[in-house]
């Protein structure tokens, strides 16, 4: 559909407005199904923008005295429009790498990741490493017949690449892939011992396999560093800089105004800083810290910010992990894996270390985000944020992803004030192996219990884990109202379900409220930023199958439009 923005100048209304003081007006939208959040007035079909803040909004009779200048005028014609999406939990420079290197998040098969490594093989020098990101195994639609717990051998994938390193990392980041020339180059022997919270994956007579899981990804993960600071600072910069800018515009094609980093390097943060203050941020960043407590005991207080260039980005979190992820079996759990009857995970971080982290914390001011997936490590999390916490104040720490949950363990997110921050395209995503690694009983109780925390009174938040998963906020709304996969219709225990208006103040209000921005954004206010966007379905009242439908129309950013379909 053609949208009908024009440029003109509202003689009557200035006519019959007199009051010469009334603030120049920027935007104007009408003729709109505007869903504001506020719970006063939660519907409107007009809003008027004003120096990047909503200056008004309501019905457009009551608004239009408020009217000031030749504002840009938007018939939304009768389209949904809603805060923005703030991506709750994502990791932005990953997502650019992935928007740069091989994606890997479609592949059905390991044959199908040969052929696509090949391809890249026949564009590369010999010697050049080769990046990729995305491959599941529990995904794929057929396993390789030589395999290690589903994992395929390195063979295939050595012969295709026998001068280049390959080092492809696991949908969820917890394990990589490395071929035989990356296993040389990193010097993996029969003898090489696996670190602490890592496992190295050998077949029967000891040789490794390829798959290096949770801390032992350090192993491959050195090589490739010093081949990447042998290209020189000024070659990698430019790459982390095309990757940041293409997934600013992946973001905002898909009505994404905030992004959540889940874990940024000292580095980093300085990049992203400089770009906000030079204006060069089209979306808004807010980042969590993510080094060692010895790296941040003397930097934090630096690092901290809030509001740079215009509340284009904030640092004022830290973030730290107890496990590693269900698929790769990294997931600390109470009792052993359904599948692997042995094996109860990884506790990835030292609780000692993460306790420092809390201290440090603490002592600046910083929210604490704990990666943790398994029961287990979500115990260990609330025990650590119980310890270190004042349950007078306000501290909003937050435990990222918390997916798999005891039952014993849900109420205490309300008692300690703990902000649940899930992502809701991870439980139909892994629903085909949760049953299979948890076993009915845990899968059923505690797997992405959105309900049971919501109905507990906890605050419930919602993202995509990109570049884990597609950052479509979309594709995560449907599985938050539905836990339907899209491709075979399996529902995921459906009575863990949110409502409409629960998944949308998950991905809006709560999301701001997680990051202590909802005095800023999150809902559609007089003085909230103007952040919103305009699709083409109601999301409140459209039927299941139309969300799928739903297209993002515009984007606005601080009352600028930032994204329009063509």
């Amino acid at each position: 559909m053609q949208f009908r923005i024009t440029l003109i100048f509202l003689f009557a209304l200035l006519f019959s407005c007199s009051d010469s003081d009334l603030e120049k007006t920027d935007l104007v939208i009408t003729n709109a199904n505007i869903y504001t959040l506020n719970d006063e007035a939660p519907w409107a079909n007009s809003l008027a923008i004003s120096n990047g803040k909503i200056s008004a909004i309501g019905d457009y009779e009551a608004i239009k005295k408020t009217i000031s200048g030749d504002p840009k005028i938007i018939d939304a014609e009768n389209n949904f429009v809603m805060p923005g999406f703030i991506e709750g939990h994502g990791h932005f420079a990953g997502m650019g790498e992935m928007l740069i290197n091989i994606n890997l998040l479609q592949s059905r098969s390991w044959e199908e990741i040969v052929d696509q490594v090949a391809q890249k093989v026949e564009q590369s020098s010999p010697g050049e490493w080769i990046e990729g990101r995305g491959w599941h195994q529990e995904k794929w639609d057929s396993l390789s017949i030589l395999n290690v717990d589903g994992y395929p051998l390195h063979h295939k994938l050595s012969k295709i690449s026998p001068d280049n390193p390959v080092i492809l990392y696991h949908a969820s980041g917890h394990s990589l892939f490395a071929n035989e020339k990356a296993m040389d180059v990193a010097k993996i022997t029969k003898e090489t011992e696996a670190p602490m919270g890592g496992a190295i994956i050998r077949d029967q007579d000891g040789d490794a396999i390829g798959v290096f899981e949770e801390r032992a990804m350090n192993l491959i993960k050195r090589s490739h560093q010093k081949y990447e600071a042998e290209l020189g600072k000024e070659a990698l910069d430019k790459k982390w800089y095309l990757g940041i800018e293409l997934a600013q515009k992946e973001c905002l094609s898909k009505g994404i105004t905030s992004f959540q980093d889940a874990g940024s390097k000292f580095d980093e943060v300085n990049k992203y800083s400089a770009m906000a203050e030079k204006k060069e941020l089209d979306i808004r960043l807010w980042t969590m810290i993510r080094e060692s407590a010895d790296d941040m005991e003397s930097k934090l207080a630096a690092i901290r910010q809030i509001g740079t260039g215009d509340n284009h980005f904030t640092c004022r979190a830290i973030k730290s992990e107890l496990d590693g992820a269900l698929g790769s079996f990294g997931a600390w759990l109470l009792a052993p894996y359904n599948d692997k009857k042995d094996f109860i995970g990884q506790n990835t971080t030292e609780i000692s270390e993460l306790e420092n982290i809390a201290k440090l914390a603490k002592a600046n001011d910083m929210q604490l985000c704990i990666h943790a997936i398994g029961d287990r490590g979500n115990r260990e999390s609330l025990n650590v944020i119980e310890k270190y916490t004042d349950r007078s104040k306000d501290h909003r720490w937050r435990i990222e992803h918390a997916q798999h949950l005891s039952t014993d363990d849900i109420p205490r997110f309300k008692e300690l004030g703990v902000i649940a921050s899930m992502q809701g395209i991870h439980c139909t995503s892994d629903a085909p192996f949760v049953e299979k690694r948890l076993g009915v009983k845990r899968a059923k109780e505690g797997a992405y219990a959105w309900r049971s925390l919501i109905d507990a009174g906890a605050i419930v938040t919602n993202g995509s884990d990109a570049p884990v998963e597609d950052v479509d906020p979309l594709a995560s709304f449907y599985a938050s109202v539905t836990r339907t996969r899209t491709d075979n219709g399996l529902v995921f225990f459906p009575e863990q379900r949110m409502s409409r208006e629960e998944a949308i103040q998950s991905y809006t209000i709560n999301n701001a409220f997680a990051a202590f921005e909802d005095e800023l954004k999150g809902s559609l206010e007089i003085g909230k930023l103007a952040d919103l966007v305009i699709l083409s379905n109601d999301l409140v009242n459209c039927t299941d199958s139309e969300i799928l439908e739903t297209q993002v129309l515009i984007t606005i950013v601080d009352g600028q439009i930032k994204y329009q379909k063509e």
